[in-house]
């Protein structure tokens, strides 16, 4: 399955769930219209609560990541529109703020970390690329 949930890892579930499919659909793995599992189906699928599943679910629906029709179930949203556009950018420069205060921490040089995430970047197109073919 495309979602894998690390129960040992210090991210909350329902967080992992969010991140996953965010990811599955930046990569291209799910497309808008795809189906998800209902809440219960996806629950006994990760082996997890149905309550985190539906908190993972709203969540991406508040983000317009996803969409609920009735007696039709979940799907990736078919939406081009950016909720809260601004804020998701100013939300992103400050994480990456974290992240360079943190290299420096840690004793990354400024042309290694661009390095770091140029190469990350790079990867990420790599598999989007080949989730296209």
């Amino acid at each position: 399955m495309w979602l894998r949930i690390n129960p040992r890892s210090a991210t909350p579930v329902y967080q992992q769930m969010i991140d996953g499919v965010r990811e599955g659909v930046a990569k291209g793995i799910l497309k808008a219209g795809d189906r998800l599992p209902t809440v219960r189906e996806m629950a006994t699928l990760q082996g997890v609560n149905h309550n985190t599943v539906a908190k993972a679910y709203r969540e991406l629906e508040r983000d317009k990541v996803i969409e609920t029709l009735r007696s039709k179930g979940t799907f990736i949203a078919t939406t081009d529109a950016v909720p809260n556009r601004q804020e998701k950018l100013e939300n992103m420069k400050l994480r990456i703020n974290q992240l360079i205060v943190e290299a420096h921490h840690v004793q990354i040089p400024p042309e290694r970390l661009k390095q770091m995430f140029t190469e990350a970047v790079d990867m990420w197109m790599r598999e989007m690329e080949e989730n296209q073919a």
